[in-house]
């Protein structure tokens, strides 16, 4: 058979106008013909769209075009739109997400654990390297304890971990990884950076350090919804008034997160909304992250990162810090260390991978937050996530 997508196009061409005979009463006398049959709903238009699909399929990594994104229809031309489909899988890219601080719930990472040997030993790592049962804590709460910045860190990190072990131990590997703010460490580990009880260790050193920087209060941080582009930065320059005030996470265009003095972060949402954002909301958090207050707090954790061992990644991270593709340990510690007090530069992270050809991406680990972060940073953007053992029927086993 040929492999090539000009053998794959003309394949399925065939295939289809062949189904449309079958399942029609004449033969189309058009290409673009459309007519369907009566029964199925389907028809003569399949060869046009699998014309269509090849096309795209051939210029899929300059257009943005993949075959999983075409009329659900030519489906019915199996096994040739799946074969077709598995090597648009293979010669596109995927990168695994790991969410941050905020995607925690009490019964996190439970259901893997139960349905997964290899998430049950993660767990069991997380409990052995803290001294603590993290696990319980994750499967059963209570929910003020998995709030506190010191247990949220570890528990979100070893969940991701843990599904991460899942999708390994099942052939997924992905060709990069990046993660929000704390899921920087999970991507880390799923790299081959960082040993798993090493993370766990060093995030809840940091959830210590960043709850201990700034005193209850005296910080705060609040979501900006739709502002209109351009108007960010004169906000926070008139906010300030002598005080902190900055963005924290470039989550999306449509949505920026800042972080700073609670007096100036109300005056910056006042300024936001009347310089036409949709909605300003203060976070329900516990410190002011991503922004200067949080220096004592990189000052602090810089001892910790040194004497810990990172390896070369095996996986490119894109990091937070910079959105730029890292390979080396001493880059990844270094983004570690300056992703404190500066922002998390998610948006621009997105954008770096799919640059590098990345169509596919799986959030690892609790929630969906960054799955539909990806829809706001670019309409044609469509993640899976992973993160409860149900996730697995609905991935694709070819992804």
């Amino acid at each position: 058979m040929n492999y090539s997508w000009a053998g794959i196009w003309e394949s399925l061409s065939r295939h289809a106008l062949s189904f449309s005979r079958r399942h029609t009463q004449h033969r189309p006398s058009l290409v673009s013909d459309v007519h369907s049959c009566p029964h199925t709903g389907h028809g003569v238009g399949l060869r046009m769209r699998s014309e269509s699909i090849a096309r795209r399929a051939c210029s899929s990594n300059a257009s943005g075009t993949t075959i999983s994104t075409v009329d659900s229809d030519l489906r019915f031309t199996t096994p040739l739109y799946q074969l077709a489909l598995n090597l648009e899988n293979r010669m596109s890219k995927l990168a695994f997400l790991f969410p941050g601080q905020g995607s925690q719930f009490a019964g996190m990472g439970k259901s893997l654990a139960d349905a997964y040997p290899e998430a049950a030993r993660v767990f069991e790592e997380a409990d052995d390297a803290l001294g603590f049962s993290l696990s319980k804590l994750c499967f059963k709460g209570p929910d003020d304890q998995l709030k506190l910045t010191e247990n949220t860190q570890p528990a979100l990190v070893a969940v991701s971990t843990a599904a991460y072990a899942v999708l390994a131990a099942r052939g997924l590997q992905p060709d990069f990884v990046a993660g929000h703010s704390l899921g920087e460490y999970s991507a880390l580990v799923a790299a081959g950076a960082l040993q798993f009880a090493d993370a766990i260790r060093l995030v809840r050193k940091r959830g210590q350090y960043m709850q201990e920087a700034v005193p209850a209060g005296v910080g705060a941080m609040a979501a900006l919804l739709k502002l209109p582009l351009g108007k960010l930065d004169a906000i926070l320059a008139e906010a300030a008034q002598g005080e902190i005030v900055t963005a924290a996470n470039l989550n999306s265009p449509d949505q920026v997160v800042i972080a700073g003095h609670t007096a100036a972060v109300a005056r910056a949402m006042e300024l936001a909304k009347a310089a036409g954002a949709k909605r300003a909301i203060a976070l329900p958090v516990s410190a002011p992250f991503h922004c200067p207050l949080m220096t004592p707090a990189q000052d602090r954790l810089k001892p910790d990162l040194d004497a810990t061992a990172f390896a070369d990644l095996r996986i490119p991270l894109i990091n937070n810090w910079q959105a730029r593709e890292v390979r080396s340990g001493a880059e990844a510690r270094e983004g570690l260390y300056q992703q404190v007090p500066n922002p998390v530069l998610w948006s621009d992270s997105i954008r770096a991978l799919t640059a590098s050809g990345t169509t596919r991406f799986i959030e690892v680990g609790c929630g969906a937050v960054l799955t539909g972060l990806l829809r706001n940073i670019d309409a044609s953007l469509v993640g899976q996530k992973f993160g409860e053992a149900a996730d697995w029927e609905k991935l694709n086993p070819q992804s």
